[in-house]
């Protein structure tokens, strides 16, 4: 049995795979650079805004992410995903800029809004060009770990980066927001220099006059037939609202509760986030971590249950227990993120129009993540914390074990479905692929 860490004996990438993982490497890692992250509550208190603006703008933020991703997965499809990448990092770039020039509740509304509509160009279109790319220059097996290395390097620049945020304010108020507009601008340049796709990539030919007339309406029926044609893809990306539910409420809403709950001051709270962020990189960086005993959709389903328990222990631990149980929820996020990305890209059958159903699967989570968001306010203004979370483990716990259910009797009956045991024989374009033996252990780009 090869060892994890061992480097298989195929074929060395080719040039433009390389070229490829680099810039998206360079772009993840620059355009999630959000510097003010770790202060803009503070922030946005100090300009004057009381505690409802502040989480009334959060909620905006949420809603107006699940609009904006409607029309810009279509977008993408329709001019391409590595223009879209462009176009993301321009308005992501503007919209770190105004808080510095407008720091009031209309100025950080603005700011909020700007920042949903550049993620939302940038979510879908972002894995969909890492993935046809890499798929165009032969080197699609390798893609499960570029995922999962942009996005550990994105996290250890956190890492990294969100302890100098202190230190340059008392130089410059304004520096968080001028660095991450900095950092947006080299997200542009990295989108720049991303090469055009090989012919059978999504990029290298102009879209078809008969589908140019059809419009986004065009993309978007023809998204929904996908899903409607594809129940397996549906109940995959219900399985992954979850796992981005459960994660984002955690490490966003609930971090700084659930902490000062237990009597774990302030001043240490940027340290518990620094080491669940190595945490995660370091646990994104290596999915082939798991064992190919189990398929990737157990492994999500497992792994998701594992995060309602943290969730669970966080209720009876004491300090020290919080933050153990802190770093491994984030530690189990990173090693189901790449594996739930690649779940859904290998379901999508070529040809339709991936971006526009990426941009689905971040409509579900979203919308799911803003309900989560609103009733997470309610138990907080009650005092609840303790049920907040015990009802969460308790619904995933549940919800879970059903859906993994669904999903094996769906695949069992598909008249299409391939012979697990045979990894050689043709799977249809919507059964998702098992991890290859050495998927993840490709050589560092």
């Amino acid at each position: 049995m090869p060892k994890p860490w061992a480097r298989p004996r195929g074929p060395a990438l080719p040039v433009a795979a390389r070229r490829i993982i680099h810039l998206n490497n360079g772009f993840q890692l620059l355009f999630n650079l959000l510097w003010w992250m770790p202060v803009f509550y503070a922030y946005q208190r100090d300009a004057g805004l009381s505690e409802d603006q502040i989480f009334g703008i959060q909620s905006i933020y949420y809603v107006a992410f699940c609009l904006f991703e409607i029309p810009t997965g279509a977008v993408a499809d329709r001019i391409g995903a590595r223009n879209c990448l462009r176009a993301g990092a321009v308005v992501m770039t503007a919209a770190n800029l105004t808080p510095v020039l407008a720091p009031s509740y209309t100025g950080f509304l603005v700011h909020f809004l700007a920042i949903a509509a550049g993620r939302s160009l940038t979510s879908g279109a972002a894995s969909a060009y890492l993935y046809d790319g890499l798929r165009a220059e032969g080197a699609d097996a390798h893609y499960l770990r570029a995922e999962g290395t942009a996005r550990a390097l994105g996290l250890a620049a956190k890492v990294l980066c969100w302890p100098l945020v202190g230190p340059l304010m008392l130089l410059l108020p304004q520096a968080p927001y001028v660095l991450s507009a900095a950092s947006a601008a080299g997200s542009l340049g990295c989108a720049l220099a991303l090469p055009r796709l090989a012919p059978h990539g999504e990029d290298s030919a102009p879209v078809p006059r008969k589908r140019r007339r059809g419009g986004f309406l065009h993309d978007t029926r023809a998204a929904l037939g996908v899903l409607r044609a594809s129940p397996l893809l549906v109940l995959l990306m219900v399985q992954g609202v979850a796992v981005f539910t459960l994660s984002r409420i955690c490490q966003v809403n609930l971090f700084q509760p659930v902490l000062l709950d237990h009597g774990i001051g302030e001043s240490t709270h940027g340290s518990v986030l620094a080491a669940m962020t190595v945490a995660e990189a370091v646990a994104s960086a290596r999915p082939q971590w798991l064992s190919r005993r189990l398929s990737p959709v157990s492994w999500v389903s497992m792994l998701s249950v594992v995060l309602a328990a943290c969730l669970a222990g966080l209720i009876m631990g004491g300090p020290l227990t919080v933050v153990a149980l802190l770093c491994a929820f984030a530690a189990v996020t990173g090693f189901v993120y790449p594996v739930q990305r690649k779940l859904i890209n290998d379901a999508i059958p070529a040809g339709a129009p991936r971006a526009t159903l990426l941009s689905v699967e971040s409509i579900v989570d979203r919308g799911v993540c803003a309900l989560a968001a609103v009733a997470a306010g309610a138990y907080l203004a009650a005092g609840r914390l303790d049920a907040l979370l015990w009802h969460s483990a308790v619904i995933t716990c549940v919800l879970m074990p059903v859906l993994h259910l669904a999903l094996g009797r769906l695949r069992r009956t598909s008249p299409r479905a391939g012979d697990d045991r045979d990894d050689a024989a043709p799977r249809p374009p919507d059964e998702p692929v098992p991890l290859p033996v050495d998927e993840g252990a490709a050589p560092r780009a």
